[in-house]
């Protein structure tokens, strides 16, 4: 160890890379421009300038079966932290038993395809799913896998702004391997110095994991400070029964 090294530094090639910038967005779509429904612009298109765009401005893309691509900034926005983040006392027994790891950035388009597989139906189109893929080659979209020794059991996805994050979805296939991701990842997201996590739209599944709304202004105002915020996750495996102790 050479002199003035710091021993609690993560190696750099520990770490997510940092963003490649895509170009400028030709759309120009305004947050508070968003109707009733949160629904801000109709159209545009999923070029990696757009997307990363509209994520700088609070806006995502949300497809809507036959309609043109919707684009939408909601209020409220439902967003958690590590702090909140509820860990049951089932879920502290599965990080405590399971055995299970997990990676960053280690399989992030099977990630994405896992989370489109749904019987009941996708928002999350094949063209949706090659865009987020090349904002990952890009550096925008980072994800988290939840593996059973090699067996991929459980992931989330999402674009990340800074110190903001904004997961897309989440998928398992075992019981629990869904919020074991989500709250590894507000745990990594914590330890690069991130803000918080941006989970959209509230349900009643993210509130009993510790999900609170905030205004649409709140975020707006926490994402121009936070999403020049430079944080790096890191991509290490580590065992999900860390997360217990919290």
């Amino acid at each position: 160890m050479g002199a003035g090294s710091d021993p609690g530094a993560v190696p750099l090639s520990a770490l997510a890379p940092l963003p490649t910038e895509p170009g400028p967005n030709r759309w120009a779509m305004d947050a508070n421009d968003a109707d009733a429904d949160g629904v801000v612009g109709v159209g545009a298109d999923l070029d990696a300038s757009s997307v990363v765009g509209a994520y700088r401005a609070g806006i995502f893309p949300w497809p809507h079966g036959d309609l043109p691509l919707l684009w939408f900034s909601p209020d409220p926005r439902a967003i958690i932290t590590r702090e909140r983040f509820h860990v049951s006392r089932s879920l502290r027994g599965t990080l405590r038993r399971s055995g299970w790891t997990t990676t960053v950035d280690r399989a992030t388009s099977s990630v994405i395809r896992a989370c489109a597989e749904r019987e009941e139906g996708t928002w999350i189109t094949t063209a949706i799913q090659e865009a987020y893929i090349e904002l990952a080659a890009l550096g925008w979209v980072h994800s988290v896998e939840v593996w059973e020794d090699q067996e991929l059991i459980g992931g989330v996805y999402g674009v990340q702004i800074g110190g903001i994050f904004t997961g897309e979805s989440m998928f398992h296939r075992r019981p629990d391997a869904s919020k074991v991701a989500l709250g590894d990842l507000c745990a990594r997201f914590a330890r690069a110095g991130g803000a918080f996590v941006d989970v959209q739209i509230m349900t009643d599944h993210l509130r009993s994991l510790g999900a609170v709304h905030i205004s649409r202004d709140d975020f707006l105002g926490a994402l121009a400070v936070e999403g020049r915020t430079p944080c790096r996750l890191t991509v290490d495996r580590e065992p999900v029964s860390r997360l217990a102790a919290r």
